[in-house]
């Protein structure tokens, strides 16, 4: 019998491993030495490799087809575009196309006449426009001009149609009527002190073309040719009610 006041001795006993703190016990749930490398499940084959390892998988035929002829077809575009531009710029280099060249050379005022925030006046414009180009013709086949003072516009016309050869001039004529026209107070007052101190109205003149340029056979597309005309000045005193361009003839800014 043994003694219970016996101390235990020899506990746990050599070789026999602890008891799992879960309740589970034998050498099947034992823990594995350090350094045991578990081996990882080998990745899913990629999309390509499982349609090509599969037999019933079947390419389609025409895909490789319409990557080729999408190929060609950009391919021609590109070409073409560059032939195009090619094109083009030797053509410039032959022509060396020019705007056309606008000057004043005269401008009138009769009958002004400025009260009340609203004018009266009559404007008759004589100016040249010169083609500098040696190879190609002008075709002018709207001018549509206007009488401005600073931004606000007075008066508009139009010009008849014309036509120039190489290097050529020709002398146009516009008028400009405007019979009690409102302007705006602050403006009203700007011409009105400009006339007094100065002795004279700065006006400007705006025109825009529809310009065709054609060499022999070949014809380029219209272009709408804007032109500006700033700062003509006009000798009119306050007690006058006409005169004329003071300064000699203006040079005109062309653009497109």
């Amino acid at each position: 019998m043994n003694d219970p006041n016996r101390p235990v001795t020899g506990y746990p006993a050599a070789g026999v491993p602890p008891p799992n703190p879960n309740g589970y016990g034998g050498s099947a749930h034992q823990q594995p030495p350090l350094g045991t490398a578990y081996p990882y499940a080998a990745p899913p084959p990629s999309s390509a490799a499982y349609y090509h390892n599969n037999p019933y998988y079947q390419p389609n035929p025409y895909a490789a087809q319409r990557t080729t002829f999408l190929r060609r077809v950009i391919g021609i575009a590109i070409a073409s575009m560059v032939i195009a531009g090619t094109f083009v710029f030797i053509l410039w280099l032959v022509l060396r196309p020019r705007l056309p060249e606008f000057r004043v050379d005269s401008m009138s005022v009769s009958n002004l006449n400025l009260t009340n925030s609203l004018i009266s006046a009559n404007w008759d414009l004589r100016f040249t426009v010169r083609n500098p180009n040696k190879k190609m013709t002008l075709y002018y086949d709207d001018v549509a001009a206007a009488v401005f003072y600073d931004d606000v516009s007075l008066s508009d016309t139009t010009v008849p149609p014309f036509f120039q050869d190489k290097r050529v001039e020709t002398i146009q004529k516009a008028s400009f009527a405007t019979a009690g026209a409102y302007v705006d107070n602050r403006f009203f007052d700007m011409m009105n002190k400009e006339r007094s101190r100065r002795g004279a109205i700065g006006f400007n003149v705006r025109m825009v073309a529809r310009v065709r340029f054609k060499a022999g056979a070949w014809r380029a597309r219209r272009r709408f040719v804007r032109v500006y005309c700033k700062d003509l000045s006009v000798g009119v005193g306050s007690k006058n009610s006409s005169g004329t361009l003071l300064g000699g003839a203006r040079q005109c800014r062309v653009g497109v």
